[in-house]
């Protein structure tokens, strides 16, 4: 019996077409690497002291106000006994790893393989630079470990990390913890939209949904956030890693 093949209009360009048993093999050695990247994360973040997340974008340039108030935030997190962690590459998340560095605190990259934007920056730890193929793994690890997430201006891939995180919060998957934006000239539109559309127009989320979302400038109200949140004792906060996988 002849091989399925697949190829959706016919050809393809003179290439080779890999058969449907193929595509089965490879899918299977594709879980040894997930398993691969899990365990080389857990060991690697067993370690450490707790630590904030930074998201934002690849593109913003160390000149630009983002970058710099994401390298003050950084600090003044470390400064609190925080470590840092962020996407390992350029941008915002040299940003935070940078603050992170400058005050002598734990600098932790996530990278991923892009064809685009991504590198390693200098100012992350050797030791705690992980590289993943899979973006799943790597959103795995940046909210396991985290005690909160500090979303500066980004686009798609910064939009997706605060997102999951936020439903995983509203869904109950995670343990609560602070999500904080920092830009309001940038975040409040969005915050609005939410508002206005999703809870009073359409009803898809609700009024307490809301309060998972402060915006800020304030690098000292950022920290103050975080710390107010765990000095609740009575709440049973506590840090430690938020999924039990």
């Amino acid at each position: 019996m002849e091989e399925y093949k697949i190829d959706s209009i016919g050809k393809h360009a003179g290439k080779k077409v890999k058969k449907w048993s193929e595509i089965k093999g490879e899918n299977s050695w594709t879980l040894f690497k997930v398993i691969s990247e899990l365990v080389e994360g857990f060991e690697t973040l067993n370690q450490l002291a707790p630590c904030i997340s930074i998201f934002g974008s690849a593109r913003t340039k160390p000149d630009h106000k983002y970058y710099q108030l994401a390298t003050e935030v950084a600090q003044r997190c470390v400064d609190e006994g925080f470590g840092i962690i962020t996407g390992g590459g350029p941008g915002i998340m040299e940003a935070g790893n940078k603050g992170a560095y400058l005050q002598g605190g734990l600098s932790v990259g996530l990278n991923i393989d892009l064809p685009f934007e991504q590198n390693n920056n200098p100012y992350i730890d050797p030791s705690k630079n992980l590289n993943h193929r899979y973006f799943f793994v790597r959103k795995v690890m940046f909210v396991k470990y985290a005690q909160a997430f500090v979303v500066l201006p980004g686009g798609f891939g910064t939009l997706d990390e605060m997102f999951e995180v936020l439903t995983l919060i509203q869904t109950k998957k995670i343990s609560p913890v602070p999500v904080i934006l920092v830009g309001t000239e940038f975040w409040s539109g969005l915050k609005e939209w939410i508002k206005t559309t999703m809870l009073e127009k359409e009803n898809t989320i609700s009024e307490k949904d809301l309060d998972l979302l402060p915006v800020t400038d304030d690098p000292n109200e950022v920290v103050s956030i975080i710390t107010r949140f765990y000095d609740m004792s009575d709440k049973g906060h506590s840090l430690k890693p938020n999924y039990e996988l």
